[in-house]
């Protein structure tokens, strides 16, 4: 049988702003189509946030964020486009998600086979103007590099997101009729800033008439009611612009019959709050379902289930393992995902809950009806485990490397010692100001979806504690991350 796969991974894709998952207000039709073609997984959640941990679980099949912070794939990682790299499956990654390319995530793309990526997105250091630019009056967040980005984007067809499907296409059509393949597409949209079109504003009409707001800070709302909403709708937008694209993709797909041997993916690597809970983006503890619950649609042309939803408990970390079983390849040991073959055949459940978080943030436990939120205790350590010490867009500082030490592997380092550093509370400077949301809650999402009303039920908790310290357990957490969370009792 002829084997290909594409896997699109958008960012920052809320759940709950899809017409498949009950939207009402945003213009989704694709992604509706996209539900008639697949399964619908009605419980994925995220793991490790934000971007690129959640892309190492991408690879890895296993958590990140109890280990370390944002970084790279490390020296002794699995990489599931590696492995398929090495058992002769060609694997091409597609994208404008610009922190590939920086320090922390420079490691990714070169698992492929081969690479394409298109400048422009965000704060992408891409065009360069010596002379300052003029900034516009804007609400939230604004940059001198995306200013000078956006001056480059005229017209619809210049924005990345369009480049990034067109290249997709190209290698549709390209190599549509070779076999063992796989496309990651993997544009950036619709992250902020919610840039796009006039066409698209349209769909969203608002009486709003101040400054430009499509890039809210990570921070509370106090934003106007009217500007709130603007916001909101600048994100519908820029959805609805992805919605479009992608519907090129399934146009393509029908076009040349790919639906009878090619798997399609259709994931993100979390949410994004748009004012619930009065925050705005993400990043921030506690991480409500907005951020973790996440959408997913899985096509195999093995199983061939289509317009069907599944309710079993999956996460980020089954894809590695979905991918490698489809083109016949093992999972590694070190993985901790499951291949989703039987949840997609007859929603037989692969695990019984599952982990998510931050790292040096909360640690979370969901079964998929209760989530517990554990807090950190003031004045606990933290550290980096690595190989390869490099932080988002720069290397450590020979300060902090000064006060590292060399440590024993852990069950999944292949032997490997490892670096370990020293983590200061703040090494993200967003998460310092929500002392006030250091504390632990526990949610019924079948009574209280929204995420209202915490619960107060000590046999729950106790329960759903045993659950977490189970999982850390298998991901050979380090000592200090149970201390951190006043666990040290329970390990």
């Amino acid at each position: 049988m002829t084997l290909r796969a594409i896997l699109l991974l958008f960012d920052s894709l809320n759940r709950h702003c899809l017409s498949p998952y009950g939207c009402g207000w945003t213009i989704t039709p694709n992604f509706q189509r996209l539900a008639r073609h697949t399964v619908r997984f009605d419980r994925c959640y995220a793991g490790s946030l934000p971007c690129m941990p959640a892309r190492r679980e991408l690879h890895t099949g296993r958590y990140n964020f109890l280990h370390r912070s944002w970084g790279p794939i490390e020296p002794y990682d699995d990489s599931m486009p590696q492995i398929l790299k090495q058992h002769g499956v060609y694997t091409h990654l597609i994208s404008d998600h610009q922190h590939y390319w920086e320090d922390g995530g420079a490691t990714y793309h070169t698992r492929y086979n081969s690479w394409e990526c298109v400048r422009g997105q965000e704060g992408d250091p891409w065009k360069a103007r010596v002379a300052d630019p003029v900034i516009p009056p804007h609400l939230g967040q604004a940059s001198r590099q995306d200013t000078v980005n956006r001056a480059y984007f005229t017209c619809e067809e210049q924005q990345p997101l369009a480049q990034v499907f067109q290249l997709a296409q190209d290698f549709l059509e390209v190599n549509r009729d070779a076999d063992n393949w796989l496309l990651h597409v993997e544009p950036f949209d619709p992250h902020e800033p919610f840039f796009t079109q006039e066409r698209y504003q349209a769909l969203y009409p608002d009486d709003y008439d101040g400054p430009r707001f499509d890039w809210p800070d990570y921070a509370r709302v106090t934003e106007s009611l009217s500007a709130q909403a603007h916001c909101r709708n600048q994100y519908g937008a820029l959805l609805s612009m992805c919605d479009t694209y992608l519907g090129r993709l399934l146009d393509t797909m029908d076009r040349y019959d790919l639906w009878k041997d090619t798997m399609l993916i259709v994931a993100t690597d979390h949410g994004f709050l748009l004012g619930e809970h009065d925050w705005w983006a993400k990043n921030r503890s506690p991480f409500y379902e907005e951020l973790v619950h996440t959408p997913l649609f899985i096509w195999d042309p093995r199983e061939k289930a289509a317009d069907t939803a599944r309710s079993a408990l999956v996460q980020t970390i089954d894809l590695a393992p979905t991918l490698l079983r489809f083109f016949g390849v093992d999972p590694t040991p070190d993985m901790q995902g499951h291949d989703l073959r039987p949840v997609l055949r007859s929603d037989t459940p692969v695990r019984e809950s599952c982990l998510f978080g931050m790292h040096g943030s909360h640690v979370c436990v969901t079964d998929g009806r209760y989530v517990y939120m554990r807090a950190d205790r003031p004045g606990k350590a933290l550290y980096d485990y690595t190989l390869l010490p490099l932080h988002q867009r720069a290397m450590y500082a020979p300060e902090e490397l000064r006060r590292l030490e060399l440590v024993p592997p852990f069950s999944f380092t292949k032997g490997c010692p490892l670096l370990k550093v020293p983590m200061p509370r703040d090494f993200y400077p967003f998460m310092s100001c929500v002392e006030e949301e250091r504390r632990d809650l526990l949610f019924d999402l079948d009574k209280d979806p929204r995420q209202l009303h915490p619960l107060q039920d000590s046999q729950q908790e106790r329960r759903l504690m045993g659950e977490m310290v189970r999982l850390m357990r298998e991901n050979d957490a380090p000592a200090e991350q149970f201390a951190r969370l006043g666990l040290e009792a329970e390990q």
